[in-house]
């Protein structure tokens, strides 16, 4: 009886193991597939949320209808420290330096799929309070679909293609920072979560994919804002188009896309004077991804801009910038990267603060230089990961051209979970 019980117990345990090594190749592939841009990042996590829910065992049920047929839970947790110091020329009163432990990310979402190619989703940002996603699909194919409600603005590789939970540096970079976050006078605001009706459309295992979109002029970060209707500054529509080729060669694949967004009275030297209706903006974002060898990967973007009033009533300017970021698998568990960015803000102005995110603030100035050196450890593939590395940036010359310079720098480490 003891040696039947030991076999059985052996029996179990193998399946145990067999079933955690098989969703753990699961992974693997699934994280190839995204590298060599088979699939994009959003598709990586929506098959591993699938995987898991088939490979563990249901904590929670739900009243299937008749037409509910399956229901998602995901969630990402992103704990990060940041050391960064400021160093303004000409002054001895340098800001107080940045030495902090802090919650970047802790995201939760329920995805509830219907028959007939309806679905639902939910992401809730526990830390922001607001909603990362709050979106309706209509799946007609799978090379056309229709989404409703709030998402990102289609434009931008690190914006828009690449999920937060894939970020090879750690943070965004500072030049798409500058042209996506909200306006504050320096930044553009053209990008992040907007609502509106998207037309998604293309086929990835043929390479063409494509994003349609009209939505509101003005970004969506709060709950006031999701339910506002709207008054003379941002009454009318903003269209967004996007679209990406992806192949592959011998040994590698590459991807090469653009984005372009036309945002009636978004421009304004400051929010408060985005009312006019000569102070439109436009941003356009050509992109690419090229992985070699397998393992060294090449990404690069470029934006441009232009907003009218944008130093000021009667001042259109066109800021533009540019990143390059090389990465090298040493193996499937660890990986470094690199990173270098430009930005000419063509007059507007820019600060540390906008562009590298936690820096302590070093003057408002004109042109931005920034570097990140780092590293990630794939501790269970890009489900948990722990990431680390020196950043520096510099900014230079007033926004009427006389010499001045601030610069910062420091370290950055996030540890994340997603699922």
């Amino acid at each position: 009886m003891r040696s039947l019980t030991q076999r059985l117990a052996a029996v179990a345990l193998f399946s145990a193991t067999a079933g955690l090594a098989f969703a753990q190749d699961n992974s693997a592939l699934i994280d190839m597939l995204a590298r060599k841009g088979i699939i994009t990042d959003q598709e990586a996590e929506d098959l591993r949320a699938d995987l898991s829910k088939e490979n563990t065992a249901a904590t929670v049920s739900t009243a299937k209808g008749n037409f509910l047929d399956k229901v998602t839970l995901t969630g990402r947790i992103q704990t990060q420290y940041v050391g960064l110091s400021t160093d303004i020329d000409g002054t001895v009163n340098d800001p107080a330096s940045t030495n902090h432990w802090f919650i970047r990310r802790a995201r939760i979402g329920v995805k509830a799929n219907f028959m007939q190619g309806f679905s639902g989703y939910i992401n809730w940002d526990v830390g922001g309070s607001f909603f990362d996603a709050a979106q309706i699909t209509w799946k007609y194919s799978d090379t056309f679909s229709v989404d409703g409600g709030l998402r990102k603005a289609p434009i931008g590789l690190e914006e828009f293609i690449t999920s937060s939970g894939s970020l090879k540096a750690i943070e965004r970079s500072g030049v798409t920072r500058y042209f996506v976050e909200s306006n504050n006078g320096r930044r553009l605001g053209a990008g992040k979560y907007r609502l509106g009706l998207w037309a998604v459309g293309g086929n990835p295992k043929q390479g063409f994919t494509y994003q349609l979109a009209v939505t509101n002029p003005e970004m969506t970060s709060t709950g006031s804002e999701a339910v506002n209707t709207g008054n003379a500054s941002n009454n009318g529509q903003a269209f967004w188009a996007h679209a990406a080729y992806r192949g592959v060669f011998t040994d590698g694949a590459y991807m090469v896309g653009a984005s372009a967004g036309y945002l009636p009275r978004q421009g304004g030297r400051t929010p408060a004077l985005a009312g006019s209706t000569k102070a439109d903006l436009s941003v356009m974002n050509l992109m690419t991804e090229v992985t070699m060898a397998k393992n060294f990967t090449v990404a690069a973007e470029y934006y441009w801009g232009k907003v009218e009033n944008g130093a000021g009533n009667g001042q259109t300017v066109d800021p533009w910038g540019f990143y390059i970021m090389p990465s090298y698998k040493l193996s499937p568990a660890w990986e470094l990267v690199a990173r270098y960015g430009y930005v000419d803000s063509d007059g507007r102005g820019i600060n540390l603060s906008d562009s590298v995110r936690s820096a302590p603030s070093g003057g408002t100035m004109n042109k931005l230089t920034e570097m990140y050196f780092g590293g990630t450890w794939y501790l269970r593939g890009n489900d948990v990961k722990l990431s680390a590395g020196y950043v520096w940036g510099q900014t230079e010359e007033t926004v009427a051209g006389a010499p001045a310079q601030a610069t910062s720098n420091g370290v950055r480490s996030q540890f994340q979970i997603n699922f």
